[in-house]
């Protein structure tokens, strides 16, 4: 019963947000803060549904500033593992995307005493074997991956093709799709962070899309990512340090 359904998928919808909005707050404080969501909330289904869906990402606050995974986010991300397997894939290329998603995760809790890492995935095809609006796409759905502190065989092939990326993003602003546009820009300013050119100016990329956008926590989590990322691809200052 479809109708039935609608109730519970907004739910869901809605704890995804709240969780992502948590998560971009803690982020732009700037400190690191552990625990994203508060140690004495309830694990409801809803939640655990939502860390299961940011997967990577919710450690984001913590990796910017150097530290380490929290404990707290990490079991309650641990706990939405085994309450959410993995979905079965759409198509093999859904599989890597749904792998790569869990791999990154898993090394992450790996860090911590809830979890341990996985095997890498099959590597991603790369835009001549894909077709660059399909590889930008598949990137785009991976775009919780561009984390400091996590590198493999899906960073190397953002690096090494920073041109489908910028075609991807340009294709996705042109259709209005300013959610795949931020997270592409968001591998960009990877790229750029690893020195690698980004082949777009990327700032007046985000600043459109903050205009313009959902105005989401989920968009803005990506735009913030990218704001960090981008920022540690400029030179050192006078005193040696990188911008802030």
């Amino acid at each position: 019963m479809p109708f039935a359904e609608t109730p519970l998928r907004d739910t869901y919808a809605a704890a995804v947000e709240q969780v992502a909005g948590r998560t971009l707050d803690a982020l732009r404080n700037g400190d690191g803060a552990a625990a994203i969501v508060d140690p004495d909330t309830a694990a409801t289904r809803p939640l655990l549904a939502a860390v299961r869906v940011l997967g990577a990402d919710l450690f984001a606050p913590q990796l910017f500033t150097g530290a380490e995974p929290d404990g707290p986010t990490a079991a309650l991300l641990s706990e939405g593992r085994r309450a959410f397997p993995a979905p079965a894939p759409a198509s093999p290329e859904a599989e890597l995307v749904i792998g790569w998603q869990d791999w990154a995760a898993g090394q992450l809790l790996a860090r911590t005493p809830y979890g341990t890492a996985g095997a890498q995935p099959a590597p991603l095809p790369d835009p001549d074997a894909m077709g660059w609006q399909a590889w930008s796409v598949r990137m785009a759905q991976l775009s919780a991956l561009a984390l400091p502190g996590l590198d493999g065989p899906v960073h190397e092939t953002a690096r090494t093709n920073t041109p489908a990326l910028a075609r991807g993003t340009v294709r996705a602003m042109l259709r209005r799709d300013l959610t795949t546009a931020a997270r592409l820009t968001r591998w960009l300013a990877r790229a750029a962070a690893d020195g690698h050119p980004s082949r777009l100016e990327l700032e007046p990329v985000l600043e459109r899309i903050r205009l313009a956008g959902d105005g989401s926590a989920r968009t803005g989590l990506e735009l913030e990512a990218a704001r960090r990322l981008l920022l540690r691809s400029r030179p050192p200052t006078a005193e040696g340090n990188r911008a802030p």
